[in-house]
């Protein structure tokens, strides 16, 4: 049932509707434990059969499950559990949960970052009919399903007058796109009658000036922190985020003007130090470490990249979390470590930092809803190492303030 109440959209209001199957489960669960909980996060994992017990017993507290019905009775050319997986608006709808404002759909490996969630998805109006995601960032995949689709992997959401008057066409409109591959470019059909593989290091180091939503592909992504695998990986990332949901990610610039050197902090993951100076137009545009999902190949992605040098004594010092801990209820201290990859071991050493600490308020999570710009990075103690540590504070720029040199 829909929710008309004039009170402000939180997470009570969302029901979620994750695709997995009984192949995929067993392997893919720990992804959800990282970001579900059980006490506020609402929907269900939807299975093409019912679970073994000994996958509940290994599941426990992970996403209840429902077992998706009358799927296959559906035409299809290339893909049957597509089709399953794009009666899941419609099947979740039908269960008639109370205060639904929006059905958010994605995959048993999507990360949802559900704070940042309620804060976009607030910004609407849920009594009227909205179908909210975003394209695939490889041209590739634009070009071959459609660039006014909303990929389903990253999730999209459906606020509740669009589910209504979906699920009335939904399955005579699965018939009629049989031969549409995936889920999601069903789901946008009917509807109109942030993808990437390798090492995604380059694009969350420069993630764009928005909240972070969701993560997605995990199986495909190199693990996002050195010497750690992909699970403990989202931990770290996750153990930041909730200190500060709305801060993760968020890129800053500081300028060392005596050392003449670039530092762009992407909060809660990374630090990279140029020995250069670095414009802030060059330093927002995401290192290339990355590949286009369908081809493997280096582009063309919907955003501009920047090519990584054959030379590893030319790339910038990269720092990575370390540790976050929470100052009082409105500030941070996070710690990020010196990482030198093995082909920069005989590099001749330019820094001397072995660690960066960096404080910061608790961003607003009311900032995306205005026109959000970068926050202001401030060198403490006039650069001076201690410990061999280098001490930085982020901090809302002042009204005529630049986030350049």
């Amino acid at each position: 049932m829909s929710d008309i109440s004039n009170e402000a959209t939180n997470i009570s209001h969302i029901v979620f509707g994750l695709g997995g199957s009984l192949n995929t489960w067993r392997d893919r669960s720990h992804y959800s434990k990282l970001w579900w909980d059980e006490n506020t996060t609402r929907g269900f994992l939807w299975l093409d059969g019912k679970p073994d017990i000994d996958i509940l017993r290994a599941e426990e507290a992970s996403v209840p499950y429902r077992i998706s019905e009358e799927w296959t009775r559906f035409k299809y050319l290339s893909s049957q559990p597509a089709v399953r997986i794009a009666r899941i608006v419609h099947e979740s709808f039908k269960l008639g949960l109370p205060n639904v404002r929006w059905f958010v759909m994605g995959d048993d490996d999507t990360m949802f970052f559900t704070e940042n969630l309620v804060s976009v998805l607030a910004k609407y109006d849920h009594n009227e009919m909205y179908y909210i995601g975003a394209n695939s960032e490889s041209v590739e995949q634009n070009v071959a399903h459609g660039y006014e689709m909303a990929f389903g992997g990253g999730g999209f959401a459906v606020s509740y007058p669009l589910a209504e008057k979906l699920v009335q066409i939904l399955d005579d409109c699965l018939y009629r796109y049989y031969y549409f591959y995936g889920s999601d470019q069903r789901i946008w059909a009917c509807v109109s009658e942030f993808d990437i593989r390798g090492n995604s290091y380059g694009l969350l180091a420069a993630h764009p000036l928005a909240p972070l939503l969701s993560l997605h592909h995990l199986d495909y992504l190199d693990p996002m922190f050195p010497n750690q695998t992909q699970i403990d990986s989202l931990k770290s990332l996750m153990g930041a985020y909730r200190v500060d949901p709305s801060r993760i990610l968020q890129q800053s610039f500081c300028y060392d003007r005596s050392r003449r050197w670039s530092i762009s902090v992407s909060w809660g993951y990374t630090i990279q130090i140029y020995t250069t100076i670095q414009m802030p137009k060059d330093l927002q545009i995401p290192l290339q470490t990355f590949r286009t999902w369908g081809s493997w190949s280096d582009g063309p992605f919907t955003f501009n990249t920047r090519t990584i040098t054959s030379d590893p004594c030319e790339e910038p010092i990269i720092y990575f979390l370390d540790q976050v801990e929470e100052v009082g209820k409105s500030g941070s201290l996070t710690s990020y470590k010196k990482f030198v990859a093995e082909d920069a071991k005989n590099c001749k050493p330019t820094v001397e930092i072995e660690s960066i600490v960096v404080s910061a308020m608790k961003m607003d999570p009311e900032n995306f809803s205005k026109a959000p710009r970068r926050q202001c990075c401030d060198i403490m103690d006039r650069g001076r190492l201690k410990n061999e540590s280098l001490r930085i504070r982020i901090r809302k720029c002042r009204p005529k303030e630049t986030i350049t040199m």
